[in-house]
């Protein structure tokens, strides 16, 4: 109340210094507010090691525990070693093919040992891959693969099928070599390749997102925020070699990359789910605690298909994100796990997977799930139309800096100018911010509160789709 009444004493001694100014352009704010919001609630820094790859930190981990279990899928299972000497072979046989820095190789892959393998090799030849989920229509997957021009197709059996009627839709130019990544019998050297001029600041991957225009867009993201990510989740989860994280998720969504490399960086085993598996709720629920899983990551619609499951005895820490969060499920999640943590996380792929975190307290009964503070070496901003900050509790556009805000979109660069913007807060002239189009407000204590969209973008079981993109398809 005391901060709502230094508002309206702003307001007030304002319209009277000078009559004829216009409500909308006085400064609520403080100058303490300001340094609140701006700053204090964005102090978020912390060391990481900002210099090195997405592999490079996978290759430290299989140093450190060779023989312990990294995959295990269908009954099956892999080691460090054994999977690094697979992606290693593959990636020397790319590197001949001419996969250099920043260089696009597609994957078409079932979920298997085989889509894990062509992951990494890619990014061990330095190339930037684009998941292509064989299952999606072929419409979409031969715009993407027009729009991206692959040099290289990785596929197995299903894959090739999918690329094959893919390439009839659209004229498909420049896709030099398809390559079957699944007989893991190239000749090539089983060491770790060394690709000059890599850094941590070139493009790890392509995900493509629905497009306002009826064309969805292709997020390029860098090394450098993938490795600030999964560090700081490692840390935060205290994840090491006795975890067993799940990976459900389509290679074609970027919660897959928190999956892989959050336990790939961390000694951790990945267990890749079937697809009979990860369709049926009571088999999902049922593989998590047999299995032991102590860490999953699932959107809001496939957990409230599962409320009616058995309690789990593991324990679980499971994290929500793709989409809105209800109080009435998040309670639902603490009675379905007794001895674990729920997490709601939000971020689009635009700033590298997450942006906020919060957890979900065991006495939590408000009516509504924050999506919490910045993690690590990210930074907020709720902003008005003018790109200035709104008082605590005021509705305004959520804005996202720091480490992981990406590229932009790829062969659009009138839409990445518009959204990819200079960060006026950060103190350097080279940060940027990203405008979500997502409105928010902030709670007194620092937690934000998702209120939608500014636009036309809903959000059906987990999928951004674009309404502009069902009415050009119309």
């Amino acid at each position: 109340m005391e901060r709502h009444v230094g508002y309206l004493h702003t307001m007030l001694h304002a319209m009277v210094e000078d009559i004829d100014r216009p409500v909308t352009s006085v400064d609520l704010l403080s100058q303490v507010e300001r340094d609140i919001v701006i700053g204090k609630w964005n102090e978020t820094q912390q060391d990481y090691p900002a210099d090195l790859c997405i592999h490079h930190l996978f290759e430290q981990q299989v140093e450190r525990t060779p023989q312990a279990t990294v995959l295990v899928f269908n009954g099956q299972s892999l080691t460090y070693a054994e999977l690094n000497e697979r992606a290693n072979r593959l990636a020397h046989h790319l590197i001949g093919l001419g996969v250099q820095p920043d260089s696009l190789v597609a994957i078409c892959v079932e979920r298997s040992f085989a889509m894990i393998v062509g992951v990494l090799a890619v990014l061990k030849a330095g190339g930037a891959y684009v998941p292509l989920d064989p299952s999606y229509p072929k419409e979409r997957l031969a715009y993407i693969l027009e729009d991206a021009a692959p040099t290289i197709v990785l596929v197995d059996g299903a894959g090739h099928v999918s690329f094959s009627e893919a390439s009839q839709h659209l004229h498909v130019k420049d896709i030099a070599s398809i390559v079957m990544v699944d007989p893991f019998d190239y000749l090539s050297s089983n060491v770790n390749p060394e690709v000059l001029g890599l850094t941590s600041r070139h493009l790890a991957y392509i995900i493509y997102t629905s497009g306002s225009t009826g064309r969805p867009k292709g997020v390029m993201v860098e090394h450098q925020g993938v490795v600030n990510y999964a560090l700081s989740q490692i840390d935060e989860f205290g994840l090491d070699i006795n975890n067993r994280v799940l990976q459900f998720t389509s290679l074609s969504f970027d919660v897959s990359v928190m999956e892989i490399f959050t336990a790939f960086y961390s000694g951790a085993s990945l267990h890749l789910l079937e697809d009979r598996t990860r369709l049926d709720r009571q088999e999902l629920w049922g593989y998590i605690e047999r299995h032991m899983i102590t860490h999953a990551v699932l959107p809001p619609v496939i957990l409230q298909e599962c409320k009616n499951c058995s309690p789990l005895s593991t324990q679980l820490t499971l994290i929500s994100a793709g989409e809105e969060l209800s109080a009435t499920l998040a309670r639902a999640l603490q009675r379905l796990i007794p001895n674990g943590r729920v997490i709601n996380e939000y971020g689009p792929t635009e700033i590298t997977i997450i942006a906020t975190s919060w957890e979900c307290p065991r006495d939590f009964n408000d009516d509504v799930v924050p999506i919490g503070r910045p993690i690590p070496n990210k930074t907020t901003y709720i902003l008005d139309k003018d790109q200035q900050p709104v008082p605590i509790g005021a509705v305004g556009e959520l804005y996202i800096g720091g480490v992981g805000v990406a590229r932009g979109y790829l062969n659009r660069p009138d839409l990445t100018a518009k959204v990819f913007l200079p960060d006026p807060f950060a103190g350097n002239d080279d940060a940027r911010m990203y405008k979500t189009g997502d409105l928010a407000r902030y709670l007194s204590d620092g937690n934000i509160i998702f209120l939608g969209r500014n636009d036309h973008q809903v959000k059906i079981r987990g999928f951004r789709i674009e309404l502009g993109e069902i009415e050009a398809r119309l």
